[in-house]
């Protein structure tokens, strides 16, 4: 037995627990959350990050814009919506990393739990920068005179979408994170960097994945053209739109 390799899975496995236990994910019904500073940037809680979603694999990418380093992926795109092409610039739109931001929280009841980080969308974002913008309310991730929110999460079934809904509610009441100093020095203490929750793919990394999704493999071209056939006729308005795709790549990176 190769004991180096077995410690290695361990770590692995371990990482990928406490990651995994350092997110918040809301549930359905009524969640009570306080926004907390963030111990590596007291300035602001929020941190955005960039992701590349479901690059043929369904496997999610950080995507090196998040900290300004270039991306082969986002250059790519970029490139495709600058052709004067619609179809290439809707292809550049879609291969454009998507943010999502992050904000540290503890939840209401689980204090001891520490703190969390909770992902959210672009409009939960902007409701939370109008709380805090507006002069009623100011700064609700103040230890002392912040405020909580109650995040309210509806099924898709409920919703009536594919994906299900979150709102907010900022309460009115002004109240401290905990009253408990040690609880508090903890929530402070304890907190992990987010960037070393999410590892940065190298660039050729990004670039080979690129290739992949322009490019799927024999295998992968037989099951998709099986599954064409059986089901409805090829499409040569995409099947052009690809092609072109994959000449751009070409000639962004080959020439």
């Amino acid at each position: 037995m190769d004991l180096q390799k077995i410690k290695e899975r361990l770590t692995q496995l371990q990482k990928s627990s406490n990651t995994s236990n350092s997110f918040w994910k809301p549930q359905p019904g009524k969640t009570q959350i306080r926004i907390v500073p963030y111990k590596f940037n007291k300035d602001n809680p929020f941190i955005e990050l960039y992701f590349h979603y479901s690059m043929g694999n369904n496997k999610t990418y950080l995507s090196p814009v998040s900290f300004g380093r270039p991306d082969p992926i986002n250059e790519f795109a970029t490139k495709l919506k600058s052709t004067g092409d619609r179809d290439e610039w809707i292809q550049g739109k879609k291969l454009e990393p998507k943010m999502r931001t992050f904000a540290p929280v503890v939840v209401r009841g689980q204090e001891h739990e520490g703190v969390k980080f909770w992902g959210f969308g672009k409009t939960v974002y902007q409701e939370l920068l109008s709380f805090i913008a507006d002069p009623d309310y100011g700064d609700i991730t103040d230890p002392i005179a912040g405020r909580d929110i109650v995040v309210e999460k509806q099924t898709p079934a409920e919703a009536g979408n594919q994906y299900g809904k979150t709102a907010i509610r900022v309460k009115p009441n002004q109240n401290p994170i905990t009253e408990d100093k040690e609880v508090l020095e903890t929530i402070f203490n304890s907190q992990v960097d987010i960037t070393e929750l999410y590892t940065e793919p190298e660039y050729d990394v990004l670039k080979e994945v690129l290739e992949n999704y322009l490019n799927p493999s024999d295998n992968e071209d037989d099951t998709s053209n099986e599954s064409s056939n059986s089901q409805a006729p090829t499409n040569t308005n995409t099947t052009k739109a690809v092609s072109d795709v994959s000449d751009a790549f070409d000639e962004l990176f080959n020439s």
